[in-house]
């Protein structure tokens, strides 16, 4: 099965990519940078979509290091959704292995299209 997982502490980003997603995608959720690795770890998702600020041990782009750090899931592909605007912001988690960078407001048609390619 080829899960999309969402990764948000809002559980209304959540409840939009899941209901935009979820007729289309098998979809797993976590509130949290350590409920998305074990997520990761245990269902194998083919796409996650990632916040980067959330609150507890880890934020978004220390879970994106921990995937891109672990051979057994480093092929995952994780898009940013995320606040932060900024050009480096961008480029920063692009260099750290993001296949892609969504800025909140975002586009869910643009995210759905982009997740359908990588499912592809």
């Amino acid at each position: 099965m080829n899960y999309v997982l969402i990764v948000d502490d809002y559980a209304d980003i959540r409840r939009l990519l899941s209901v935009t997603l979820g007729r289309q995608f098998e979809i797993l959720e976590a509130d949290n940078g350590t409920a998305a690795l074990y997520a990761i770890r245990h269902f194998r998702p083919k796409v996650v979509l990632l916040d980067v600020m959330m609150p507890g041990e880890m934020d978004g782009l220390q879970v994106l290091d921990a995937i891109k750090a672990d051979p057994a899931i480093r092929d995952t592909i994780v898009a940013m959704v995320t606040a932060r605007g900024q050009q480096s912001d961008s480029d920063a988690a692009k260099k750290r292995g993001a296949d892609a960078y969504f800025i909140k407001p975002f586009s869910p048609l643009q995210v759905v299209g982009w997740v359908r390619e990588q499912m592809q």
